[in-house]
């Protein structure tokens, strides 16, 4: 059952309903109050980003390794049921529950995918990435 579906089921419509849903679909930021979160690639717990493909989650937050130097990071939350189970790989990201499939840039490649996810700036200074 769908969270909307559920506010349905509680009896609530109208203004009612969208204030109730709408607040509860706010994006889980990063890290606490929108913080910038870091990570040091020279820590064995974030060894995943060393490689090609290789990724971690940090929080709701998947950061990949997507080669050629490069990282991204998207929402660990799938748009399609909110689910908390997008992973990277095969050189996308993947949510593991319905088979939503996006790009590096967070775009949706099937229908399941098709709302995108958020995505993250990724910087890096040296052997830290800072995710903001």
């Amino acid at each position: 059952m769908s969270r909307l579906q559920f506010l349905k089921s509680l009896g609530l419509g109208g203004s009612a309903l969208m204030a109730v849903y709408l607040s509860s679909c706010v994006n889980e930021i990063v890290g606490p109050s929108g913080a910038t979160n870091t990570l040091d690639l020279n820590d064995a717990a974030n060894a995943g980003l060393l490689s090609d493909g290789g990724y971690v989650i940090l929080g709701n937050i998947v950061v990949a390794n997507i080669g050629g130097g490069q990282y991204a990071a998207v929402t660990r939350i799938c748009s399609h049921e909110g689910q908390k189970k997008v992973v990277y790989r095969n050189g996308e990201f993947y949510c593991s529950a319905h088979g939503a499939r996006f790009s590096n840039t967070g775009s949706g490649l099937n229908s399941t995918g098709s709302k995108g996810l958020t995505t993250y700036d990724v910087s890096q200074n040296g052997s830290v990435l800072t995710i903001s």
